[in-house]
Formats: C-alpha cells, sequence, structure tokens
C-alpha cells in the first residue's frame, strides 16, 4: 500500500555537487539523479549560495575550482549552522598525502581522487547518507 506517510513516499536526500568541470557535473547529475535531488553548482561561491538554501545532506565538491575551492568552501559551509554537520566529499586530482589531510581536517568526510570509478563514488554517497 502506498500513499503520503509509505516509505515510497519519503523525501529524496538532497546533493549539492559542486564541480567546474562540466563532463564530470553532467554525469554525476545524471547518475546520482536517479536516486537523490541532486542540485549543481559551477564553483564554491555558488554552492555557498545554494547551500542554506538547498539545505543539502550531502555536498561534493571538487578541490580546485575558480574563485572559492574545495577546501575554502567547506570550511565556509561549516559555518552555517544548519550546516554544520552535513556530510563532505571531496573529489579531486589531487591525491598527494598532505592534500587528503588538508580534507579530512576541514571536513570532509571522504576524499575521492579522479579519475574515479562510480561504484566506488556510489558507496562513499551511501555510506555519508547512511544508507
Amino acid at each position: 500500500m502506498s500513499g503520503p506517510n509509505t516509505p515510497e513516499a519519503k523525501e529524496k536526500k538532497r546533493i549539492l555537487i559542486a564541480e567546474d568541470d562540466e563532463s564530470i557535473a553532467t554525469m554525476l547529475v545524471r547518475i546520482l539523479g536517479v536516486r537523490y535531488e541532486v542540485h549543481r553548482a559551477q564553483d564554491g561561491k555558488q554552492a555557498l549560495a545554494m547551500a542554506d538554501r538547498v539545505r543539502p545532506n550531502l555536498v561534493l565538491l571538487d578541490v580546485m575550482m575558480p574563485g572559492l575551492d574545495g577546501y575554502t568552501t567547506a570550511q565556509q559551509i561549516r559555518l552555517i549552522p544548519s550546516l554544520k554537520t552535513v556530510s563532505i566529499i571531496f573529489l579531486t586530482a589531487k591525491g598527494a598525502a598532505m592534500d587528503v589531510v588538508k580534507g579530512i581536517q576541514v571536513g570532509a568526510r571522504f576524499y575521492v581522487t579522479k579519475p574515479f570509478k562510480m561504484d566506488d563514488l556510489l558507496g562513499k554517497v551511501k555510506k555519508a547518507l547512511g544508507e
């Protein structure tokens, strides 16, 4: 039986993606959009402007973006009271140990290096969302 109070009617979890690479962003929106409500920002500044309004359950951030980089964006997101504990996953080509440590220090739950396998990313998304 389905209706407004059944699990099938449950609100989709929201993901905010900040990725300046058009092909990666398009792929993420298309694949994640099947299961989640996905919002896309072109860069960190736009992600910050959208974050408080969208109230995402998860933020996927590219580290290297024009304007605000992913690290700074994550730090700023943590200053928004309603998003203090939102899960953050970094997507980046920067895979050096110091980059990973910096990502964890600014609050990332996971750090995924590009190129990545979609199955690996989906697994991390589900973990970050508590699924």
